[in-house]
């Protein structure tokens, strides 16, 4: 799904926008890169080569802090999210099972996007809710005691719903 050129030029000016209420400053990096990535979907070069010029700071410091925080993407994500929970509790609970049969079911690897650009599917350290392990993240939406079976079955609904609507 390619944006339209109207839809390019508004992200353009709300980005710029964002770049005037911070005053361009150099210290406001973050805030920055966080409103492109809202608008855009993920952080492009050209992206943060536009965040280097405007805020003025070298490529080393704008892309050290867009790889060191694992909210940002540079690569763009899929229509859907699935982070699952890694932490010890999901751990223990046998959370790296959902991260392959999500894998094994979309022929995606964790961190990647299916090629169809449907799915996306991620790992985090920690969600901090231990007490529901294990635990997915789909779309923002909590499921807690995940199972493989049930996991791939809400996923595929949610991405095989979409096809047969469009």
């Amino acid at each position: 799904m390619t944006p339209t050129a109207a839809a390019v030029d508004k992200r353009q000016k709300m980005f710029e926008a964002a770049l005037r209420r911070h005053g361009r400053d150099r210290h406001a990096l973050i805030e920055v890169l966080h409103t492109a990535q809202e608008l855009y979907g993920y952080l492009s070069p050209q992206i943060l080569r536009q965040v280097c010029r405007e805020l003025d700071l070298p490529p080393s410091k704008v892309y050290g802090v867009a790889t060191f925080y694992h909210f940002f993407s540079l690569t763009p994500k899929g229509e859907h999210s699935c982070t699952v929970c890694l932490g010890t509790a999901c751990f223990v609970k046998r959370a790296a099972d959902l991260v392959a049969a999500v894998e094994q079911a979309f022929q995606v690897k964790a961190g990647g996007v299916t090629k169809d650009g449907r799915l996306s599917l991620s790992v985090a350290r920690c969600v901090g809710s231990c007490g529901l392990a294990p635990v997915a993240i789909v779309d923002d939406v909590t499921v807690s005691k995940a199972e493989p079976n049930t996991l791939v079955q809400m996923l595929q609904s949610l991405t095989t719903a979409e096809r047969v609507s469009t």
